[in-house]
């Protein structure tokens, strides 16, 4: 049996966040089935505007489609969360915004340290939860929320097996000081300094096996993206679906040139048409969405790497938009995953995956689907 887990003043049934992946793959559907399981269902913020504004068919500000998505996903109750890069600079605060007042039961924040979430909008009942990949990083987050009077809830630690933007400079990867378990006890130490909170791992994990080794490991829960990517109620695009199903070890990659604007490395399925299109010949620059725009000289969002050329970079937010079906007329797919992803071999239902992961075995749903 997985113990329960404990974040702020929510018990959490069982100790699985389902990660949140962008664009549009972690929704509601997605977030409400895991919570209905016990587990931690999780939205992701990335892009949600455009992708609610489609689904609805009427405009949508940020903040107002954060807070209908999250309000869809509680509405048969369980534990549910949003994932808010801290690299979507220009949304992420309206991201926070409407997270808090929809009643989120938890924001977890990364790509970038957030530095800032407890000043943007007094958490009330929300659990603040900073992802990282270091014992230093965390301690860094620590020190700078304890001069605004709040510490984290939480901390998702996220490994160089993760799928997506990845916390680590290319030549770390491989490490082995930064595998998972060797990361854990530095970052469990940190929690402890400041305040005993829990710690939740990511990364690699994929079996119950897995789960339980990192809680004996000290790990309090775990953190599960690519197993939730291949589910039926995942909104993944079939298409999406289909690569992963058919992604072989040595077709996921971790890219860098070309790779994301955002200067991370990212991981993905090398077969990804955007990615193809970027190795062969590029895409004309252009940047049309702008959601990884940075800051220039006078304050204003106009800059991002792939708006001025591609020869180095892919667009990250039409790439990851085409593959969430929003614009594939227009724009190739990409199609990040993590490292396990070529393990998935068919499409299952949450309540199956749920119990896999649990350890409760039965007889697989009649809704399993294969490829």
């Amino acid at each position: 049996m997985l113990l329960p887990l404990k974040i702020k003043d929510k018990k959490i049934d069982v100790p699985i966040i389902q990660g949140g992946m962008g664009i549009g793959v972690s929704l509601y559907p997605l977030a409400r089935a895991v919570a209905a399981e016990g587990g931690v269902g999780v939205i992701s913020s990335a892009a949600i505007d455009r992708l609610l504004s489609k689904r609805n068919k009427k405009k949508y500000n940020t903040y107002e489609a954060v807070y209908e998505e999250i309000s869809l996903a509680k509405s048969e109750g369980g534990v549910v969360g949003i994932n808010i890069m801290v690299a979507l600079g220009r949304h992420y605060e309206d991201s926070v915004r409407g997270a808090v007042d929809a009643g989120a039961d938890m924001i977890i924040s990364g790509a970038g340290l957030p530095m800032s979430l407890p000043s943007i909008a007094k958490p009330k009942h929300t659990a603040l939860i900073p992802i990282v990949s270091s014992a230093r990083a965390l301690k860094i987050i620590c020190k700078r929320w304890q001069r605004q009077g709040y510490r984290p809830d939480a901390a998702v630690l996220e490994g160089p097996l993760a799928g997506g933007h990845l916390g680590f400079q290319w030549e770390q990867l491989n490490l082995e000081e930064n595998l998972l378990e060797n990361l854990l006890p530095p970052v469990k130490d940190v929690a402890r300094q400041y305040g005993d909170f829990p710690i939740i791992v990511a990364g690699g994990i994929y079996t119950n096996e897995d789960i339980k080794r990192f809680l004996a490991l000290g790990a309090d829960g775990v953190q599960m993206g690519t197993r939730f990517l291949g589910t039926i109620e995942s909104s993944a695009t079939p298409e999406y679906k289909a690569a992963l199903l058919r992604a072989k070890r040595d077709d996921i990659i971790v890219a860098t040139k070309p790779g994301s604007p955002c200067g991370l490395p990212i991981r993905l399925i090398k077969q990804s048409p955007m990615y193809q299109e970027a190795l062969v010949r590029g895409r004309p620059p252009k940047c049309d969405k702008g959601y990884v725009l940075t800051k220039d000289e006078e304050g204003r969002y106009t800059r991002c790497p792939a708006r001025e050329s591609n020869e180095s970079h892919f667009c990250i937010c039409n790439g990851l938009l085409s593959s969430a079906g929003y614009n594939p007329d227009k724009e190739k797919p990409l199609y990040t995953v993590g490292a396990n992803a070529y393990r998935v071999d068919r499409l299952m239902s949450v309540h199956e995956l749920m119990n896999e992961l649990k350890g409760v075995t039965s007889p697989p749903a009649v809704e399993s689907a294969k490829l």
